[in-house]
Parts: structure tokens; C-alpha cells; sequence
């Protein structure tokens, strides 16, 4: 097995199950689908049967790209903190080398921003995390997918799919947020804000 400075852990948050796929919520899980894709894998169950993942290496252009292991918890968003600390632990992955890939309701649709620490900001799978690992330092691809319009209720608006317009643009958003995960883990903090974070 590598060494825990050889391996990063790619966290996709979001709700399992086909009722939940379109959701704004789940736009981790799409991120992270996108990059098995590029790595010509496919999810499988991990051994703990508490989540999937893919075991690869992340290979840009130019790059050997490091190895990584992306992960889908099979639990609900709310407890997906036990499934990412028994694989950090299985893989002898540091929180430092874990990122989690999540929708963010204080950033406009078709934008993202990545960042090292912080709070959770009321993110229910940011909370798990943060809860089971014991420190909130570890990366965040943060996605936006905006606010609910008029009186719409958060949490009606995060667990609803997202409209025929941003499915239009979902793709390119998704892609991107993929391209930066491949920065973060290529390129470093720096060099990746400055691409994505404008």
C-alpha cells in the first residue's frame, strides 16, 4: 500500500440512490463520477460496504498525476463523516490530504471556489466530516449552485433538481470543478485559487 504522502483522498458528498441523482445537493457525486470517468474506472464497493470508490491516478496532460481514491459514501449526506474516517484510516490518508467536493448555496451558479479549512456553514456533510475527523482542515472544492429565489425553504431548494436552464450548463460546471480537483492535487492551494477562484 502507499505511503499516506503518495495517496489523496477525493471526497464526492451527496445522497445515494436515484432519487436523489439530479439533486443540487448531490453535485459532489457528479464531480467525482466525472473524474472516474477520466481515469476509465468505475465506482465498486469498498470492502466496508459503508462506501464506493475508485482507486487511481489522476493523470493530466504533462503530468503522472498522484494517486487517489475517489469516494461516494453510501450513507446519507448528514452521516457521511464514519464512512470518510474508517477510509482515511484504511488508506492512511491525513485529513490535510483529503478534499471534499460539495454544493455551496453562498456562491452563484456557475461558479466554485476551492479552499483549505473552515467552517461548515451549515453544510450537513461538512458537519459529519468536520465531527468525525476531528478538524474542518482538510480542502473543499466549494460548488455553487446559489440561493432558492422567493420564499422557497433551503432545504427543499438543495434536495430539488436543478432547473431545464442550469441542466443546460451543468455539464461545463461539472467538468470545471473536476478540472480544479486535478489542479488542487497537481498544482497546489495557490496556483489553483488563482485559476479558479475569480
Amino acid at each position: 500500500m502507499a505511503s499516506p504522502a503518495d495517496v489523496w483522498l477525493v471526497v464526492g458528498l451527496g445522497n445515494p440512490g436515484p432519487s436523489y441523482a439530479g439533486h443540487r445537493h448531490n453535485v459532489g457525486y457528479l464531480v467525482t463520477n466525472e473524474l472516474a470517468e477520466r481515469m476509465d474506472a468505475g465506482f465498486r464497493a469498498h470492502k466496508s460496504g459503508r462506501a464506493d470508490v475508485v482507486e487511481g491516478r489522476l493523470t493530466p496532460p504533462g503530468t503522472d498525476g498522484p494517486r487517489v481514491i475517489l469516494v461516494k459514501a453510501r450513507s446519507y449526506m448528514n452521516e457521511s463523516g464514519g464512512p470518510v474516517k474508517q477510509l482515511a484510516a484504511f488508506y492512511k490518508v491525513p485529513p490535510g490530504r483529503i478534499v471534499a467536493v460539495h454544493d455551496e448555496l453562498d456562491l452563484p451558479f456557475d461558479t466554485l471556489r476551492v479552499k483549505l479549512g473552515g467552517g461548515d456553514n451549515g453544510h450537513n456533510g461538512l458537519r459529519s466530516l468536520r465531527g468525525a475527523l476531528g478538524t474542518g482542515d482538510f480542502y473543499r472544492v466549494r460548488v455553487g449552485i446559489g440561493r432558492p429565489h422567493g420564499r422557497q425553504d433551503v432545504s427543499d431548494f438543495v434536495l430539488s433538481d436543478y432547473s431545464a436552464a442550469e441542466r443546460k450548463a451543468l455539464p461545463l460546471q461539472v467538468s470545471t470543478a473536476a478540472d480544479a480537483v486535478e489542479s488542487l492535487l497537481t498544482e497546489g492551494l495557490d496556483r489553483t485559487q488563482s485559476r479558479f477562484n475569480s
